[in-house]
């Protein structure tokens, strides 16, 4: 009686039920092949090592960015509060930028410069050393600073947009998003950063005193700590 009670599946209906499964299982293949096509051949390591370079080189340069505000808001908030939003601006700019790159860093595994406390220590001692002489000088430093950080960064999106091209499987080159995204980061902070520079000059960073002494020695420092960082 038991036996009788359950509907019967006929041989039609088992030959359908499989035809399905191998509808379903032939109708993923091309969704697969498809993905395979589209990835990209991996990153030579010349590639690898310069992006490794590029996130380290500007963690610690933002760093660097967001201690100098901090040592020129510590001088200047309190005796020119006419300029405590401008700097509060410039400087809440720079604290995304470095918890941006302390992110990439964490993500893709990129050893910090070893001489992070010294880029710090520095850093803070040039925004408020130039602030403490005047507020024009504190400008000059911030016009010195984002000279030097736009060009460097002009020279990344340059090497990123021309040397990283790649293969898919597919045999079509392009770039992989990875850098796409970076390279679209980099240029928003450029953009930025020279805002930066311009805020500056409006502000009177060229009646400095000695202005010509306090620029050029400034991008000499900033050069000299962008190549560092890269490599150490």
């Amino acid at each position: 009686m038991l036996r009788n009670s359950f509907p019967r599946i006929s041989k039609r209906q088992f030959s359908r039920l499989s035809s399905l499964r191998a509808t379903n299982a032939t109708s993923k293949e091309p969704t697969k092949r498809s993905q395979n096509e589209n990835r990209h051949f991996p990153l030579s390591e010349a590639q690898a090592a310069y992006l490794d370079r590029v996130v380290r080189v500007d963690q610690a340069g933002e760093l660097g960015a967001d201690y100098i505000y901090a040592g020129q808001y510590f001088v200047l908030s309190s005796k020119y509060p006419h300029l405590k939003p401008v700097l509060q601006h410039m400087w809440d700019q720079e604290i995304h930028h470095h918890k941006t790159f302390n992110s990439l860093q964490v993500k893709k595994r990129v050893r910090p410069s070893l001489f992070t406390p010294i880029w710090k220590l520095g850093a803070f001692v040039m925004g408020a050393g130039t602030a403490v002489i005047s507020p024009q000088a504190a400008m000059a430093c911030t016009e010195a600073v984002e000279t030097v950080i736009g060009r460097h960064y002009n020279q990344q999106l340059r090497c990123l947009t021309n040397q990283f091209d790649l293969k898919k499987a597919n045999g079509s080159v392009s770039v992989p998003p990875e850098v796409n995204s970076l390279t679209e980061t980099i240029r928003q902070f450029r953009d930025e950063e020279l805002e930066h520079l311009e805020t500056a000059i409006e502000h009177d960073s060229k009646k400095a005193v000695p202005y010509m002494l306090l620029t050029e020695g400034i991008k000499g420092i900033c050069k000299a700590a962008v190549w560092t960082a890269e490599r150490i």
